[in-house]
């Protein structure tokens, strides 16, 4: 059966994202240190990159490795959106958990509003890859219970407010560390599994 993964970056903190949005505050070494990094996690997940990107980093032909198919929330679309992408992960089947978007921009993404449960169940039951939880905090808190693995970048930084890895209710739920790897640029990835 297919796996939901929630597949983040996230500061010391436990944020991903700033109060009013922001990554771009993740440390990433200095340029060989972030290079040797990129590289090592884009061969791993390419699928992870976004479409418009893969050309400019040697990923416009590669494969998807480990996904298929993109699980977004809301806020976490509406930055694609903002940078002028509405397809941002053309290369994999891409849905938006939302109840108030409306029709998707494009015909590539389907907004799914209603039970994100009972979507992630039904797309689990469907053949293919696993399935990649990219955000937000609210989605994946609403899709704990059907969470099979985190993948967490950890990066050296507090943010001290934003969005929450999880944003929910208090629901204590269990993981255990499958693999822990660490990087040049002091980024430390670690893989969890669901404890069920």
């Amino acid at each position: 059966m297919r796996k939901l993964v929630y597949y983040i970056g996230a500061s010391v903190d436990g944020y991903i994202a700033g109060p009013k949005g922001e990554y771009d505050f993740y440390p990433v070494g200095d340029a060989d240190r972030a290079a040797e990094y990129a590289a090592r996690v884009n061969a791993r997940y390419p699928e992870t990159v976004p479409t418009a990107l893969r050309p400019h980093v040697g990923l416009a032909d590669a494969a998807n490795q480990r996904f298929d198919t993109v699980l977004m929330g809301h806020n976490t679309y509406r930055q694609a959106l903002t940078h002028g992408t509405p397809s941002p992960y053309a290369h994999l089947r891409q849905f938006v958990l939302s109840n108030s978007l409306g029709a998707a921009p494009d015909p590539a993404v389907t907004v799914a509003a209603g039970d994100p449960l009972a979507l992630v169940r039904d797309l689990k039951r469907q053949q293919g890859q696993d399935i990649w939880l990219c955000g937000g905090g609210r989605v994946a808190a609403a899709l704990l219970p059907e969470l099979d693995e985190l993948i967490i970048k950890s990066y050296p930084v507090v943010a001290g407010a934003g969005i929450p890895v999880f944003d929910g209710q208090f629901d204590p739920t269990r993981f255990r560390v499958t693999a822990r790897e660490s990087f040049g640029n002091d980024v430390l990835m670690t893989w969890f599994e669901a404890v069920r």
